[in-house]
């Protein structure tokens, strides 16, 4: 089995989904966008699923990263073939786009820890079974992404309405950080800490830190059963 990992930025890593993708037996092709020379596969005959990592560009800038319109083409030949797939923040993003949805700004920005509510579809998705109606889900983005018209919505946050859909059999749109891991939010915070302090004010780093560290075991256990929802249902 193997899976095609397109990421968009080398900050913006596979975390908890390459752990558990590897663990499951999965040959990972990361193709890794910020690297010199780097391109994407013609199309996706040789693989039998796709993730869509997120990064810091806008799912609506494919005159600065051409990629990007490259990145859509593959999801749309995905979503025909009704190949497993699962977007992250801007992959979530750019997969409505590709279905001809919107990404616009979200009326505020979400960065940190926030408490992601199922909806009734939800809490029937083979996603999130055996998951509780609202747990915590890291979250680092300024845009949303409107429904696709095939789409189902199945979460949301307060501050968020389109947190995550499903269309096909086996594919999901995800606006929250589900790889994400305490060496990512460090790495993140590192690089974007201005971002994060004006938002959240003088300390936020450390606030963002302890929360973590009071979260992180629950989240673990949580994000890693979704995963195996979605690893489960992919046919072998």
């Amino acid at each position: 089995m193997k899976s095609l990992i397109i990421q968009n930025s080398a900050i913006v890593g596979p975390g908890l989904i390459e752990k558990a993708m590897e663990a499951a037996g999965w040959e990972l092709d990361i193709r890794l966008m910020e690297r010199p020379g780097s391109v994407l596969p013609g199309n996706l005959d040789a693989y039998h699923s796709l993730v869509i990592l997120g990064g810091p560009m806008s799912a609506n800038e494919e005159r600065l990263y051409p990629h990007l319109k490259k990145v859509c083409l593959l999801f749309q030949e995905a979503f025909k073939k009704d190949l497993p797939t699962l977007g992250i923040c801007l992959g979530g993003q750019l997969m409505a786009r590709a279905l001809g949805a919107a990404v616009t700004p979200n009326p505020l920005k979400e960065i940190g820890w926030f408490t992601l509510r199922l909806t009734a579809d939800g809490l029937d998705s083979p996603l999130f079974e055996g998951m509780p109606e609202e747990f915590p889900v890291f979250q680092w983005h300024e845009d949303t992404f409107s429904l696709p018209s095939c789409s189902t919505l199945l979460a949301s946050t307060t501050s968020c309405t389109n947190q995550a859909f499903s269309i096909g059999s086996n594919s999901y749109a995800l606006q929250f950080h589900l790889e994400i891991t305490p060496a990512i939010i460090k790495k993140w915070v590192s690089v974007w800490g201005d971002e994060l302090e004006e938002e959240k004010g003088f300390g936020a780093a450390d606030s963002l830190f302890k929360e973590t560290g009071l979260i992180w075991r629950k989240y673990y256990r949580l994000a890693n059963r979704i995963l195996k929802n979605w690893l489960g249902r992919i046919p072998k």
